[in-house]
């Protein structure tokens, strides 16, 4: 029976892998469904990914679209979306995403997303850089 217990142990955590990876899935999701919004011009979609923070900047829908489209022209449309490297420590999810704009210049963003006091995860920010700039 103690050689049981342990392989049982073993066999949960590899048949149901928590942590990183679940992060990186939920995180995903929420930044794809925003640049998914924004490919079909749904602003209400794209704003509903943001955190109440970032909405109390942005009051309202059109604000923030507009932001948006100035702003951060490469997420807003884009020939490629590729998800980098995710780092995760204490409720705070830090996603890279590989971009390539509309004219074909590459851009690395940095969103930051966190969850939120009803369990769900929102983006707090994005951080964007054309590829080959220091920062």
């Amino acid at each position: 029976m103690r050689i049981i217990l342990p392989f049982v142990f073993v066999l949960l955590l590899l048949t149901h892998p928590a942590g990183a990876g679940d992060e990186a899935a939920a995180a995903q999701n929420v930044i794809r469904a925003q640049e998914q919004a924004f490919a079909r011009d749904d602003g209400a979609t794209a704003y509903a990914q943001a955190a109440p923070a970032v909405q109390a900047m942005f009051p309202s829908v059109e604000i923030f679209m507009a932001m948006v489209k100035t702003g951060y022209a490469p997420v807003y449309r884009h020939r490629r979306f590729d998800f980098g490297p995710l780092q995760a420590e204490d409720g705070t999810i830090a996603q890279r995403v590989h971009i390539v704009d509309a004219d074909g210049e590459a851009w690395e963003a940095l969103y930051t997303l966190q969850v939120q006091p009803d369990g769900s995860l929102k983006i707090t920010g994005c951080s964007l850089l054309k590829t080959g700039q220091s920062v």
